[in-house]
C-alpha cells in the first residue's frame, strides 16, 4: 500500500482504494484535500483500474466534513479550491466510483459520497449537511442532490441541516445498500466483485452512456448512445469476446481493450 500523510492509496486486482486517513473523524482540512488531489489523479492514470473505490478510515466516520477552521478569511478560497478540485476529478473519472461510508458522512464528507457513483453504507452511520447551523451551505450538494432526491426532500435537508441515517438514506435513494456493521468490510467486497469481475471497457462505456444520456431528451440521447455503442463499443475486443464467449459457451477472458 502506497501512503500519503492524510491518505492511504492502493491499487490491487482492478481496484484502488482511496482511504482518507485521519481518525476518528477524518476531517478534511486542506493538507488532507491536496492529498485526496493527488490520489484521484493518480488514479485515473492507472491502466489496470477498473474502479475506485473511497472510504475513511476507522469505524466513527467515513469523513466528518472539512475543517471549520480552513473556513476562514484567510483560508477559504483555498479551501473552496482544493475542495471543488476533488469533485472536478471524481465526477471526470472514466471508471465507476463506489464510497464506503463506514460511520458518519457529514458535510463535506456527505457530499465526497454522492459524487460516486454508487454508496453503500453501514447501519446507522448518519449521513447529513450541517452547514447551513453554522450560517453557510453546501455548494456540492446543491448541484448533486437535486439529481438523486425530490426538490422537496433537498430543501429539507439542506436548509434544515439534520443528518438522517443510512436506512434512510437507502429508502431515499442516496445509498444503494445498507450492511452490517460487524460484516461492512466483508459485504463491501462482494459487493465490489460484481463490478471486478466485468470487462473495464465494457463499464466505462456502460458509464458513459449513463451520464451523457442523462440531461438530453430522448431521440438525441438514443442517437448519441447507438454512436457509443456501434462506433466505440464493438470496436473493442472485449465487446467481441464477450460475445464469442457466450456464443462458445465459456468464460469470457477479458482484455480490458
Amino acid at each position: 500500500m502506497s501512503q500519503y500523510q492524510f491518505v492511504q492509496y492502493e491499487c490491487v486486482g482492478g481496484l484502488v482504494t482511496i482511504r482518507i486517513n485521519r481518525p476518528p473523524y477524518n476531517v478534511l482540512d486542506i493538507a488532507t484535500m491536496e492529498e485526496m488531489n493527488a490520489a484521484l489523479e493518480r488514479a485515473g492514470g492507472e491502466n489496470d483500474a477498473k474502479l475506485l473505490l473511497v472510504t475513511g478510515a476507522g469505524e466513527k466516520a467515513f469523513s466528518s466534513g472539512v475543517d471549520v477552521l480552513d473556513h476562514t478569511k484567510d483560508k477559504v478560497e483555498r479551501m473552496i479550491e482544493v475542495f471543488h478540485a476533488i469533485f472536478k476529478r471524481l465526477l471526470s473519472l472514466p471508471i465507476p466510483t463506489v464510497a464506503a461510508v463506514n460511520g458518519a458522512a457529514l458535510g463535506g464528507g456527505c457530499e465526497l459520497a454522492i459524487a460516486c457513483d454508487m454508496v453503500v453504507a453501514a447501519k446507522g452511520a448518519k449521513i447529513g449537511q450541517p452547514e447551513i447551523k453554522l450560517g453557510v451551505f453546501a455548494p456540492i450538494a446543491a448541484i448533486l442532490m437535486p439529481k438523486a432526491l425530490p426538490m422537496t426532500k433537498v430543501m429539507e435537508l439542506l436548509l434544515g441541516g439534520a443528518a438522517i441515517d443510512a436506512e434512510e438514506a437507502h429508502r431515499l435513494g442516496l445509498v444503494n445498500h445498507v450492511l452490517p456493521k460487524d460484516t461492512f468490510a466483508a459485504d463491501t467486497a462482494k459487493f465490489l466483485e460484481q463490478f471486478l469481475s466485468l470487462s473495464k471497457v465494457a463499464l466505462i462505456h456502460a458509464k458513459r452512456a449513463v451520464r451523457e444520456a442523462a440531461t438530453r431528451p430522448f431521440h438525441e440521447a438514443l442517437f448519441q448512445v447507438e454512436q457509443l455503442y456501434l462506433k466505440e463499443l464493438m470496436a473493442t475486443e472485449d465487446a467481441a469476446e464477450g460475445l464469442n464467449s457466450f456464443i462458445e459457451k465459456r468464460k469470457p477472458v477479458w482484455k480490458n481493450r
